[in-house]
């Protein structure tokens, strides 16, 4: 009788650990039919990114490593007041940066130059001096050598030209772009014997990448 009284309880632990979901060992009965749990989750509101550059104008220019591997630097400098017309002195011109490059092939008498200029300003009035800038840059009606390219937007607005110019019989193209990033203006122009719509367009691409 003591042995078949063991035999039940057991059994009767065995189908406890079998269907210990249902409680048991423990003596709890699992959650009643119709009974939910409610799980709160917090979620963190992504940080809004800033309006205006958060890093010198310095930190956003080119480097050697973002141009074709056959330019050098020519010149690499921060601006000064000074140098700043007065119209953009009133618009609040902040700080600048200038970076320029060249190509040379003296075999073949080539020589191809990127500039890169950087200016600041407040947010509010970069948009006009990108304004004064493009009308500045605008080619007349009528120019068959001045005009207006195609271009993959950059930054928050962008504008292209292509300019042809005949010097001593040779023909110097310069193409120019122009484009805000938040509170930024830049302008990079490649003028040369030798130009690349394709490599302007992959420069400007990473110019503009490096505004934050």
């Amino acid at each position: 009788m003591e042995r078949r009284y063991r035999s039940y309880i057991l059994l009767a632990l065995l189908t406890c650990l079998i269907t210990a979901s249902a409680g048991c060992l423990t003596g709890s009965s699992g959650p009643a039919p119709g009974d939910t749990t409610t799980i709160t989750v917090t979620r963190t509101a992504p940080t809004p990114e800033s309006p205006v550059a958060t890093i010198p104008a310095a930190d956003m220019a080119l480097q050697l490593t973002d141009l074709p591997s056959d330019y050098v630097i020519r010149d690499r400098t921060a601006s000064a007041y000074g140098g700043i017309d007065k119209i953009y002195q009133d618009l609040g011109w902040r700080q600048g940066y200038r970076a320029s490059f060249y190509r040379l092939d003296k075999d073949r008498d080539d020589t191809t130059g990127i500039v890169q200029e950087i200016d600041v300003y407040p947010p509010d009035t970069v948009n006009e001096v990108y304004a004064l800038e493009k009308e500045a840059l605008l080619p007349p009606d009528d120019s068959t050598t001045d005009y207006q390219v195609p271009f993959p937007q950059q930054g928050d607005r962008s504008i292209a030209w292509r300019e042809t110019r005949t010097v001593d019989r040779t023909t110097i193209v310069t193409y120019t772009v122009i484009f805000t990033k938040k509170n930024v203006y830049e302008k990079i122009s490649m003028t040369g014997t030798t130009t690349d719509y394709e490599v302007l367009r992959d420069v400007a691409q990473r110019a503009a990448g490096k505004i934050r």
